[in-house]
């Protein structure tokens, strides 16, 4: 059995067989988690080879890239969008492949409105992948990017408002050069969330931004008291006649 030496380039690592089957998995998982995201802009930061938001209803669908044919070119570290404006982003093995990635992270939460979402994929140090990068090369993709520790992204979206309301784990199989050994090991894809769910080599997060809401207060209209009538003044010798008209009935 051999294991996925290192690509040239993330073209030809993604044609390869262990870059079919990381892809085939995550784009099931993105395929579910934006179908049911709404709005009006959704981002899509990195690896735009593969279209990540087909299957998003929201219209306008933005592909950002330093270079190459995509939709606006743009460091992810200082995106040309205005504040609170995107409904959703996607992050897919973004982070591990920048010098900053925490710079990122404070970037998307400028971006994103109010209840946006993000949804990211990371390769997992914690895996066979990881141990893959750990002892044998690091030329090439994936293998020359800093795989980070879920913990550690977990506490960067704390630190700016983005609760995590959903995640996941898949490729739990090595990362076989040979398309035979990775049928094989299928048999570990459908028992790793049973057996070993942190240790899927690629870890998927769902997050919302959460911000602190402004408490309108309203005046109580029930508890309000309905305004006193003021009573006309009457004269004093119009009380006397009628006075003296009262005693003359009595009479």
């Amino acid at each position: 059995m051999s294991i996925a030496g290192p690509s040239p380039t993330v073209d030809e690592w993604l044609v390869s067989p262990p870059g079919r089957y990381m892809l085939a998995l995550e784009q099931d998982y993105f395929d579910v988690a934006v179908a049911d995201i709404f709005g009006y802009h959704a981002l899509q930061l990195g690896l735009v080879q593969i279209d990540l938001l087909r299957t998003s209803r929201i219209p306008l669908r933005v592909t950002v890239a330093p270079q190459g044919a995509v939709s606006l070119r743009a460091d992810f570290r200082d995106l040309p969008v205005e504040s609170n404006s995107a409904d959703l982003l996607l992050l897919p093995h973004t982070l591990e492949f920048s010098e900053h990635p925490h710079q990122i992270v404070r970037e998307v939460a400028r971006v994103l409105r109010p209840e946006g979402h993000v949804v990211i994929a990371g390769f997992n140090p914690l895996s066979l992948w990881g141990l893959r990068r750990s002892l044998g090369s690091r030329a090439g993709f994936p293998w020359d990017g800093h795989f980070i520790h879920l913990t550690r992204v977990k506490d960067w979206f704390a630190l700016v408002g983005l609760e995590i309301v959903a995640g996941s784990m898949a490729c739990y199989a090595p990362p076989c050069a040979d398309q035979k050994w990775l049928d094989r090991f299928g048999f570990m894809e459908k028992a790793g969330d049973r057996w070993w769910p942190i240790a899927g080599g690629v870890f998927f997060l769902q997050a919302i931004k959460r911000v602190r809401g402004i408490r309108l207060i309203m005046p109580k209209w029930s508890d309000r008291a309905a305004p006193k009538k003021n009573l006309a003044a009457v004269p004093e010798r119009v009380r006397e006649e009628e006075g003296t008209a009262a005693k003359v009935r009595t009479q």
